[in-house]
């Protein structure tokens, strides 16, 4: 039973996730000036051979770390530091041709003013995030923005807990935001593609969906999954099929001209043929196969896969080259073996 407490509760939430999204939409609608200069520092500095080194204290420091990553896991080396660190002896992190950014709401941060003054003196190019008015003219810079070859503003910031919470809320959503433009946009200036993502991702379930289907069939056209004429009868086609032994839970039927998938049948519609008339096994496969089914091409990967299991509950998948004929069969199990998908 939900108690006007509980709904109080609930109100109270609601409010922390509009003042988060607010926050956000807000830098969406004025992207801080200088955006493109920095995504420019940032790929400069991955063409060169150089790493993006990501500084803050505290909650950014985290919101730093989660950045840092990111930009690694796009192809663009990347390390976090602590800026009290720095000072004793991580400062040999530092190369001329590194990059820098720097994360502080305040910009005044004393540790982290102090690093960038010291990687300014060495013409280390430094992005800093920072929160304060988008527009200069409004408010004079920061410590932080001042030393900065680039600074970006988020604006000013309502922490989403309101008077009565100050932590740090609304302003490390939206530098987090901010950061992930500042990654993403950095990956696509250089052309950072899903298979350069999937090299550097091969393990875990995020890693797994984005590899090539055709890695992961199990029955392949000329290995062990035979292509049936689709002018055979059912039990002519269901027999040809067994030649091979072990195969997958569905026939793939190709036109006997042009060798294109025709359709597909699959165990349970064999079963539905047998409840209703044994004397449907003689007729032409043609006519009760599932005629032009939906199929994957070579170039997909296996998260289209997944969709299409999610979405159309479809347990065999054909995969078909570019002209249409069959290359072979996913097997809604191959996806369930890689845990990507639940069995049901």
């Amino acid at each position: 039973m939900t108690t006007p407490n509980d709904l109080a509760e609930l109100d109270f939430a609601r409010a922390v996730l509009r003042a988060e999204a607010e926050a956000v939409a807000g830098m969406a609608a004025t992207l801080p000036p200088g955006f493109a200069d920095a995504v420019g520092i940032l790929v400069r500095c991955a063409e060169a051979g150089g790493t993006v080194l990501v500084s803050g204290l505290g909650k950014s420091g985290l919101v730093g770390a989660k950045l840092s990553a990111t930009l690694a896991s796009l192809g663009i080396a990347s390390h976090p530091v602590h800026p009290t660190e720095a000072a004793h002896g991580d400062l040999g992190r530092f190369r001329p041709a590194d990059a820098v950014i720097a994360l502080s709401y305040s910009g005044e941060t004393a540790e982290l003013v102090a690093l960038a003054g010291i990687l300014r003196q060495d013409g280390i190019p430094i992005v800093s995030i920072t929160g304060g008015d988008i527009e200069r003219a409004s408010s004079s810079p920061s410590s932080l923005e001042r030393l900065a070859t680039v600074a970006l503003r988020m604006g000013r910031l309502v922490e989403a807990g309101g008077d009565d919470y100050v932590a740090p809320t609304s302003s490390t959503t939206a530098a987090m935001a901010l950061g992930d433009a500042l990654a993403l946009a950095a990956a696509r200036r250089r052309g950072f593609t899903k298979a350069d993502f999937a090299r550097r991702h091969p393990g875990g379930a995020l890693g797994g969906q984005l590899r090539p289907v055709v890695e992961a069939m199990r029955f392949r056209v000329g290995v062990n999954l035979p292509v049936v004429a689709d002018s055979l009868t059912v039990l002519a086609a269901l027999q040809e099929a067994a030649k091979v032994g072990r195969r997958p839970g569905a026939l793939l039927l190709a036109d006997s001209v042009t060798g294109r998938l025709a359709g597909i049948l699959t165990d349970g519609d064999v079963r539905r043929l047998v409840l209703k008339d044994r004397a449907e096994l003689d007729r032409p496969v043609r006519d009760v196969m599932t005629k032009a089914p939906r199929t994957l091409r070579a170039s997909a990967v296996l998260r289209d896969a997944v969709a299409m299991v999610r979405e159309f509950r479809q347990d065999e998948i054909p995969v078909v080259d570019d002209s249409g004929k069959p290359l072979g069969i996913l097997d809604v199990q191959d996806l369930v073996a890689m845990k990507l998908v639940q069995e049901e």
